[in-house]
């Protein structure tokens, strides 16, 4: 019992417990039209992101439900990101709304892929999505600061990669896994199964 509790009640989890608390925070600043304590809080958020994976391999805590929380902390926040953006920046959002839309369905098709095929949200953290929201992040703080514009157009591309990749894992494996760093991560165990037999 004390070592299951002890996976369960961790530093990293609490830590993706309290991004996700911070979503609603978000909301208010945007509610009230404080875009630079809504950049403050953001930033807290990604800071969290980063910090909980780092403890989890650091601390030797990582477990399956810390790779959840941390998924559904990271979609829960990348979703405010984009309701809050039209609430703070509806102009910006107008203009910038085809590139907006492709990186919106970036993160939730592969949410949708995995929750019609496992009945739960995927958890992959592969390398391609660390990549595209490190840039899609970076790009939404240029765009909506108004320092500039095309760096979030140029994340679209990486966001669509990530997707795909995300899908194609999903439709590729039988059974939900966690933490799949890559599809030809993938696409190797299968070759390697199908030799064996």
């Amino acid at each position: 019992m004390d070592n299951a509790k002890e996976q369960i009640v961790n530093l990293p989890n609490l830590i993706s417990v309290i991004r996700i608390l911070l979503a609603p925070v978000m909301f208010y600043f945007a509610f009230k039209q404080q875009s630079y304590w809504f950049f403050g809080v953001l930033l807290l958020a990604i800071f969290t992101d980063v910090l909980d994976g780092l403890l989890a391999r650091t601390l030797n805590q990582a477990t399956t439900l810390g790779s959840r929380l941390d998924s559904w902390g990271d979609f829960i926040i990348y979703s405010t990101m984009a309701i809050c953006a039209w609430i703070l920046w509806p102009d910006i959002m107008l203009r910038e709304r085809f590139y907006f839309i492709t990186i919106v369905l970036s993160f939730t098709l592969p949410v949708l892929v995995g929750l019609i095929k496992f009945h739960t949200i995927i958890s992959y953290h592969t390398w391609s999505v660390k990549l595209a929201v490190a840039i899609t992040t970076i790009s939404y703080i240029l765009l909506f600061a108004e320092i500039l514009d095309w760096p979030f157009r140029i994340a679209t591309l990486f966001c669509i990669y990530a997707a795909i990749e995300e899908i194609a894992i999903t439709l590729l494996i039988r059974r939900q896994r966690v933490n799949v760093k890559t599809v030809w991560q993938i696409l190797r165990n299968n070759h390697n199964t199908h030799n064996s037999m």
